[in-house]
C-alpha cells in the first residue's frame, strides 16, 4: 500500500514543495520547526528580560551588562513539533457521490485522499500524525508517531474500517477529546 494508491502523482507533485507550518504558535513535546509560546534553549533569540535573583549566572547577557550597567538574561524561542490528530468520518452518510463529483469520487473518497496526503506531509516534517475513524463511535485509533514508516498503518486504517453507521459527532467528540491530550490539533 503505497501513498500514490490514495493521491494522484500530478496531485503530489503539486503540494510536495509546500510545508505545513503552524499559523499560530503550538507546543509539542519535542524539538522541531515550529514556534512554541514557551522559552526554552535554542539557537533563535527572542528577547533579554531582566536578572532576578535564582537565575543561572551563566545567561547574563554581558554585552548588555557593560552597556547598560544592568543584568540582563537572553532568553530564545522553543521549537516544538505540531502533533496533529486527524479525524475521519466513516459513517453512512460519507458514501454520498455529488453530481460534480470528479471521477464519481464519493465524500469518504475524498477524505480518504485529503488525510492520506496530510498524513504523509507531516511525516516528511517529521510532525507526529494520528488517524481516528468513527462514524457513531470511534472504530480505530492510530497513536501518534513521526517515523516515516507510520504511514502504513494510517493508510491500512483508512481502508479497512468502512462501517456506514449513522454519525455521532457530539457522542464521539466527548470520546476523543480526553484521548488526545491538552496541546493536541484535530
Amino acid at each position: 500500500m503505497r501513498i500514490l494508491d490514495f493521491v494522484k502523482p500530478q496531485e503530489l507533485s503539486r503540494v510536495a514543495r509546500l510545508q505545513i507550518l503552524a499559523r499560530g504558535i503550538v507546543e509539542g513535546y519535542c524539538s522541531g520547526r515550529h514556534r512554541s509560546p514557551h522559552k526554552g534553549f535554542s539557537v533563535e533569540f527572542k528577547e533579554h528580560r531582566q536578572y532576578v535573583q535564582g537565575d543561572e549566572l551563566k545567561n547574563i547577557d554581558w554585552k548588555v551588562y557593560g552597556k547598560s550597567d544592568r543584568l540582563y538574561i537572553r532568553q530564545y524561542e522553543e521549537e516544538t513539533n505540531l502533533r496533529c490528530t486527524l479525524l475521519v468520518d466513516q459513517s453512512g452518510s460519507m458514501a454520498y457521490t455529488g453530481t460534480r463529483s470528479v471521477d464519481g469520487l464519493s465524500k469518504h473518497d475524498y477524505a480518504v485522499r485529503l488525510a492520506a496526503a496530510f498524513a504523509y506531509f507531516m511525516l516528511g516534517q517529521q510532525d507526529p500524525v494520528g488517524l481516528v475513524t468513527f462514524d457513531n463511535d470511534i472504530r480505530q485509533q492510530v497513536p501518534l508517531r513521526s517515523r516515516p514508516s507510520h504511514l502504513r498503518p494510517i493508510l491500512t486504517a483508512l481502508v479497512e474500517d468502512n462501517s456506514r453507521r449513522d454519525t455521532d459527532l457530539g457522542g464521539v467528540f466527548r470520546k476523543i477529546v480526553p484521548k488526545l491530550g491538552r496541546r493536541a490539533h484535530v
